[in-house]
């Protein structure tokens, strides 16, 4: 039997009654399209789930009878932030939704000299409210109780110079010397940095190598952006995290 996942802006507590209303609402009923009755999966993103029954459906508002927490923790050891060039729309979307998959702790969306996307204050805003959306479902089907942080898009000089983390920093170049493979340890608080469609130029990786980044290849052929974020998450949670 399928157990559904919902995640609710809410806090959660067992013996709680809990009335879901607007987007996520409209998700039970229309979407997944549960019934009076039926069982439930509740997470609020802080950690542990919770099991719920839907005991009430109006229109889009249902309320669920919140059961027993369960502490589940379905969190990589390794504490990985995905510092990404924004690419176009549907790229960056899929970016977002398989980095949660792969279980990245944070996404830093940036800008670079090659960025084809711009984005003025407010539709940087809406942007980081999709993106999160696309964070939010992916934790319901992978079974995260934790939705990564997506920070506001900043440029790429930006978060070098505010970057004070003494964790390891990865730059993605497809001339590195070393792959990933050849990165002995990592710490916790690992972050791999990625340019967008175009890759970084020269002074920016040149610029990020003098902040610390160690760069590093994935094998001898160039890949798209969205496909070395993916490929480089992979790796590195194959040889430091959970896979």
């Amino acid at each position: 039997m399928r157990l559904t996942r919902v995640y609710v802006d809410a806090e959660l507590q067992t013996g709680r009654r809990l009335t879901v209303e607007a987007s996520a609402g409209n998700h039970i009923v229309r979407v997944l399209r549960l019934r009076v009755g039926d069982a439930l999966t509740l997470f609020n993103g802080q950690g542990g789930e919770y099991a719920g029954t839907i005991e009430e459906i109006r229109r889009d508002t249902v309320v669920v009878s919140v059961l027993e927490r369960r502490e589940v923790d379905r969190e990589s050891p390794c504490q990985l932030t995905l510092a990404q060039g924004i690419s176009r729309a549907e790229r960056m979307d899929w970016v977002v939704q398989k980095a949660t998959e792969l279980g990245v702790w944070r996404i830093a969306p940036l800008f670079t000299e090659r960025s084809v996307v711009q984005l003025d204050e407010k539709q940087a805003l809406r942007k980081v409210q999709h993106w999160r959306a696309i964070a939010v479902a992916a934790c319901e089907q992978s079974g995260r109780n934790r939705v990564p942080q997506i920070t506001e898009p900043v440029g790429l000089y930006e978060l070098l110079e505010h970057r004070t983390s003494t964790g390891t920093a990865l730059l993605l170049s497809p001339g590195a010397p070393l792959r990933i493979a050849d990165i002995a340890n990592a710490a916790v608080d690992t972050t791999v940095l990625i340019g967008p469609e175009g890759g970084l130029a020269d002074v920016e990786q040149e610029a990020a190598i003098r902040s610390g980044f160690t760069p590093v290849r994935l094998g001898p052929r160039v890949l798209r952006t969205e496909t070395a974020a993916v490929c480089a998450l992979t790796l590195l949670q194959q040889k430091f995290g959970d896979l």
